[in-house]
């Protein structure tokens, strides 16, 4: 998770649980017959075997084994490196095994080595709709050592967890010195057409700069001309990963070839380490936005003037924040992005998704929120929902979607795209 946990964060429902007896495991055909092909003896199996996984890249993708068109079979697979060989290997497929992980059980997620070959493989049913972020952590230890979910532990996990080699498909990068990710893509996961760095269009200018002691990356639209605007203005929290490791311009750049938002100066701002402070509805960190910030980006840029072509985006605790930079100065940001939003907020001796209660029962803003939250948050999911139907029932313009996915900036970063097309752009 991006925003720390709560301090009791709730179990999975059990529903959401495997049940021992449906605990993923290896159910793939290919893999079937390649054991069968080894057993038998037949010469270069193995090697057969992982020709073609690298000829048609990772992880497995095959029928689904109950027949139903909206699901297939995925099946993970690690080849053995025996230079460092491992005794456990675990497949971190994000909220899937956080999922688990939560429950304080990871047993679901190791990963099998099949007999007299070097392949490591665990099989999971999804949706053709799921998109997730991957890794494998393998260890040389315990199966208890191995298996330990304390946060610490998970901690120490996701530091050296590693991608998938075998996967083709453009990794995931990631910060503070972890390894990138590798990324699964169902045939039916919403396009991300808008995110991928394209040569054909033209390129704004990015710019690393401060306000007040803060760190600030700015996005300029191509041409731009600070006497040219006024500009529209998305402002975006978490910076610091928006724009050095994900490469946020892109998105920018591709949105304004296409004519689907308005000439946009992007400003990032830098929460991450002081997220505590910022994203849990701080009154002083939102006026500061609206009356330092926003100024100075109009004096330097010419963007931020009109508060209906102005969007505070955010993710997580992020997304929390934007909603609520919205409810307090409607006069400064009439646009809001929410993605995966926290808004169980706080979890203290205060009554909880504090936010929705405060849209519930203040006069109505004349502001538009764009919300949207993965099927697979079970920490959010609800929430996120009561949220929704509250805005609804005030009146609010707010478009809703639900992604099959996680709390991941694999699924993130095309609903950014998405979000500040339906918001900027719309008539």
């Amino acid at each position: 998770m991006t925003y720390p946990p709560r301090r009791n964060p709730p179990a999975p429902p059990v529903s959401a649980r495997p049940n021992r007896s449906e605990v993923p495991t290896v159910r793939s055909p290919l893999l079937r017959t390649l054991f069968e092909d080894v057993r038998e003896g037949k010469p270069d199996a193995e090697e057969a075997f992982w020709r073609y996984v690298s000829e048609t890249g990772a992880p497995l993708v095959e029928p689904d084994p109950e027949g139903e068109a909206d699901h297939r079979l995925v099946t993970f697979v690690r080849r053995e490196d025996p230079a460092r060989p491992a005794t456990h290997v675990l497949a971190l497929v994000h909220t899937v095994t956080d999922k688990d992980r939560h429950a304080g059980d990871l047993a679901p997620h190791l990963m099998e080595r099949a007999e007299g070959t070097g392949v490591w493989a665990i099989s999971h049913r999804l949706r053709t709709d799921h998109r997730a972020s991957y890794q494998f952590h393998a260890t040389c230890g315990t199966r208890e050592d191995a298996l330990r979910a304390d946060r610490p532990s998970w901690r120490r996990v996701l530091d050296q967890a590693e991608p998938d080699p075998l996967n083709t498909g453009s990794p995931l990068p990631s910060r503070d010195g972890r390894n990138p990710a590798s990324v699964l893509e169902l045939p039916e996961a919403p396009d991300q057409l808008r995110v991928r760095r394209r040569e054909d269009v033209d390129r704004g200018e990015s710019l690393d700069t401060e306000v007040d002691g803060r760190r600030i990356t700015v996005h300029l639209p191509p041409g731009h001309r600070p006497d040219a605007g006024p500009y529209a203005l998305a402002v975006l929290l978490d910076g610091e990963m928006w724009g050095p490791v994900l490469g946020v311009g892109d998105i920018f750049d591709n949105l304004h070839a296409d004519g689907e938002i308005p000439p946009t100066v992007a400003v990032l701002i830098d929460t991450m380490g002081r997220r505590m402070e910022d994203l849990a509805c701080s009154a002083p960190f939102v006026d500061w936005l609206a009356d330092t910030l926003l100024p100075w980006a109009e004096q330097e840029y010419g963007a931020g003037a009109d508060a209906a072509r102005t969007v505070v985006a955010g993710q997580s605790a992020g997304g929390l924040t934007a909603a609520f930079a919205a409810f307090r100065r409607p006069d400064r940001f009439g646009l809001a992005l929410s993605q995966s939003g926290s808004f169980w907020w706080p979890d203290d001796d205060r009554d909880g998704e504090w936010l929705t209660g405060r849209y519930a029962w203040a006069e109505r803003r004349p502001v538009t929120l764009h919300l949207e939250v993965g099927r697979q948050e079970w920490m959010l999911l609800e929430e996120n929902r009561r949220f929704r139907n509250i805005l609804r029932a005030r009146g609010y313009d707010v478009r809703y979607r639900e992604f099959n996915g996680g709390h991941d900036y694999a699924c993130w970063r095309g609903g950014l795209a998405d979000g500040l097309a339906g918001l900027l752009g719309r008539p």
